[in-house]
């Protein structure tokens, strides 16, 4: 617990040494101009205002945020109950492998971000395009981890099943799956970095409403301060479910290593 403590207060430290410098730097100091980089007092102050205030791109900062959040964790959810089953079953049975392989072999290096222009010429810029890259994003991480974890099983621990009589599916269930939780659970943090990224670089190219599309506005009149608010934002609430997903993943690996 000690060392725990020590870690927590390493982690606020950084933090406050991060944004002492920013504030000697902009504030103090005036190295910059604060219609360049504005101080940390100012974007305080408009982060605070930006919480009731629809000025200047239609709607306020947490309107932006369940917009984009809507979008993100639909298009993420989608990858992940999507990609991780069928990477697990390309792993374990050979034709699902083959016949999906040349597909997704193709899919894989296409980054997310690459299927935005499609995506609009196909559904326009309502949620559905969004949606839809999203998943695309979320869908390959989910895939290659899950892929990857059930062919790093232990041949000895197969053996073990065989030799007691456990069926093919069987030793999929009780040996192969618990044995690749947390490359799995890894795949899902991926897969929530790449949504997250991937919905704010939609916003910003078509949309109405979104963290990407205040930050487009923003850029457009040029307020940075209103451009790094949600620059934090984006960055707050990625930390945010990235530390969720962890705890979920201790507690899973330990529910498993415990049967």
């Amino acid at each position: 617990m000690k060392k725990k403590n020590n870690y927590w207060w390493l982690s606020v430290l950084s933090a406050l040494l991060f944004v002492g410098i920013w504030w000697l730097c902009c504030d103090v100091l005036k190295l910059t101009k604060s219609s360049t980089l504005p101080g940390p007092v100012t974007i305080g102050a408009t982060f605070v205002k930006k919480l009731t205030s629809t000025a200047p791109d239609g709607a306020t900062l947490p309107q932006h945020i369940l917009s984009s959040l809507k979008i993100a964790m639909s298009g993420w959810a989608m990858g992940v109950l999507v990609g991780t089953p069928l990477g697990i079953f390309m792993a374990w049975y050979k034709r699902i492998d083959l016949f999906v392989r040349p597909v997704f072999d193709l899919i894989r290096p296409i980054p997310g971000l690459a299927w935005i222009p499609l995506m609009i010429l196909l559904f326009g810029i309502g949620i559905t395009s969004k949606i839809v890259t999203v998943f695309l994003s979320a869908f390959v991480p989910c895939v290659l981890n899950s892929y990857t974890g059930v062919r790093q099983t232990k041949d000895v621990h197969l053996w073990v099943g065989q030799t007691f009589g456990a069926s093919n599916f069987q030793m999929l269930k009780n040996i192969a799956v618990p044995t690749s939780l947390p490359l799995v659970m890894t795949g899902v943090r991926v897969a929530l970095g790449a949504s997250w990224t991937c919905i704010v670089a939609a916003e910003m190219l078509a949309s109405t409403r979104g963290l990407g599309y205040m930050i487009q506005q923003a850029r457009g009149i040029y307020r940075p301060d209103i451009i790094i608010c949600g620059m934090i934002a984006i960055g707050t609430i990625g930390a945010v479910f990235s530390w969720i997903l962890t705890l979920i993943e201790e507690q899973v690996v330990k529910g498993v290593r415990k049967e």
